[in-house]
């Protein structure tokens, strides 16, 4: 496939405000047919339906959609554009279970569409760069520090404290989507403590150790709501053989033994739909459920502790 491809977004909030909105823009490949939004009426001159199921029904030539809802309604969403025969992307996390994602890729792998999993901050170009550096290596250390404040990155979404919201781990999920990616071996999380204020139902902070064939060392990852001071994204790890590698600005940014070191690339959401439309034209999917099952096991083997209640 080579022509334009009219593509839809589900769920017109911030994310697809900031990032989507203007990536297909750029991206001769597509054209933004349609948008779906309750609260908003979407872009001027694109329509703009209350449902996905209205979308389906008025829109009979699209060819593909962004979903970007929060995850606890994705799978019936995704479910019903690939049964409509739509190539879809969703945003991270993809869903609120392994067991869903899974569906989605059977259903797209029998319709067949393309299905992608999106991990945006895999996407930086100084990620790849970094797991190019790493490869083959064993690691003697890893620290993760994932730190914002909450009321700035989701003011008044009261369904990041849901269950199926995934508190915390809805940023520390991108960290998550980094390490899978440049680490040199598999990670799998041994320990995690679990902050949760006492009226939500989902953690505020988070730590977790991991182990790894990869690794005799320390491997740790921090997550934290309640940072006041600025964010803090790092990735920072030293090999055996003493280089150190540092991923800052949440992967914009690769730093190796004090020296920064460029790392050209068209940036994350352009180089999502870029390779979007390549898993269009090879009419394959790509399923990436790495970071999820790291978020799943966090949950599973974690000791939760509670704290003072958090309001907005």
């Amino acid at each position: 496939m080579t022509g334009k491809l009219r593509i839809a977004i589900v769920g017109y909030g911030k994310i697809a405000q900031d990032q989507h909105v203007p990536s297909i823009a750029a991206n001769p490949r597509f054209a933004l047919a349609a948008t779906v939004s309750r609260s908003t009426s979407g872009v001027p001159d694109i329509p703009n339906f209350s449902s996905h199921t209205d979308m389906l029904a008025a829109v009979k030539d699209l060819d593909a959609v962004a979903i970007c809802t929060p995850p606890s309604v994705r799978y019936g969403i995704a479910r019903d554009c690939i049964a409509a025969g739509l190539h879809a992307l969703l945003e991270k996390p993809p869903g609120v279970s392994l067991s869903e994602v899974e569906e989605l890729a059977r259903l797209a792998g029998e319709k067949p569409v393309t299905l992608f999993t999106t991990w945006h901050a895999q996407h930086n170009p100084p990620v790849p760069a970094a797991a190019a550096l790493l490869k083959g290596q064993r690691v003697a250390a890893m620290r993760i520090e994932w730190r914002e404040n909450v009321r700035k990155w989701h003011p008044g979404q009261a369904w990041v404290w849901e269950p199926g919201g995934f508190g915390v781990f809805d940023p520390g999920i991108n960290a998550l989507s980094i390490a899978t990616r440049i680490f040199p071996g598999a990670l799998f999380v041994r320990e995690a403590e679990l902050f949760f204020p006492a009226n939500k139902q989902a953690p505020i902070a988070a730590n977790l150790r991991f182990e790894s064939p990869a690794s005799e060392g320390k491997l740790e990852a921090v997550f934290d709501w309640r940072e006041t001071g600025g964010e803090t994204w790092t990735i920072a790890l030293r090999t055996e053989q003493g280089d150190d590698i540092l991923l800052a600005d949440g992967g914009a940014r690769l730093v190796r033994n004090g020296q920064e070191e460029a790392a050209p690339g068209p940036g994350e959401y352009p180089s999502l739909y870029e390779e979007f439309a390549s898993l269009i034209d090879a009419r394959t999917s790509h399923v990436d459920l790495s970071p999820l099952r790291l978020a799943a096991d966090a949950f599973l083997v974690g000791r939760r502790t509670l704290v003072e209640a958090f309001e907005d």
